[in-house]
């Protein structure tokens, strides 16, 4: 599973090699903090699912891995599971208009990145 990181200035996804296969991807998602629009827990990931896949990997209610892309930009998908909340991520101006992760560490993920950057200097990690 992904490896989260949060620091003071960015958002670090550290995708595991078979998620990069996958999503058809070679590089980890690396999002500024200022880029960040809006972050969400979700319960129903795939409910949030807009689009076609285009490239990654799908098999309907277990997995969905890659770019999703819609009428008005594209998405990052890492959804795994039925029974596993997500956090959804709205961006500004970067590569993705939303990237949605599932993870058990969604509450403490949404915390970390409401702080002001002066109190996460020592950055936070997340290994799903």
């Amino acid at each position: 599973m992904a490896d989260l990181h949060v620091h003071p200035d960015r958002l670090e996804i550290h995708l595991t090699a078979a998620e990069k296969v996958l999503a058809l991807r070679r590089d980890d998602l690396i999002v500024p903090r200022e880029s960040i629009r809006s972050v969400a827990i979700t319960e129903d990931p795939w409910i949030w699912i807009r689009g076609i896949r285009a490239p990654g990997a799908q098999i309907p209610l277990t997995l969905a891995t890659g770019t999703w892309k819609f009428h008005g930009g594209k998405d990052f998908l890492l959804i795994k599971g039925k029974q596993r909340a997500a956090v959804v991520i709205d961006l500004d101006g970067e590569e993705f208009s939303r990237i949605i992760v599932s993870t058990p560490h969604a509450t403490k993920l949404i915390e970390t990145l409401r702080l002001d950057a002066s109190e996460t200097a020592a950055g936070g990690e997340f290994i799903d």
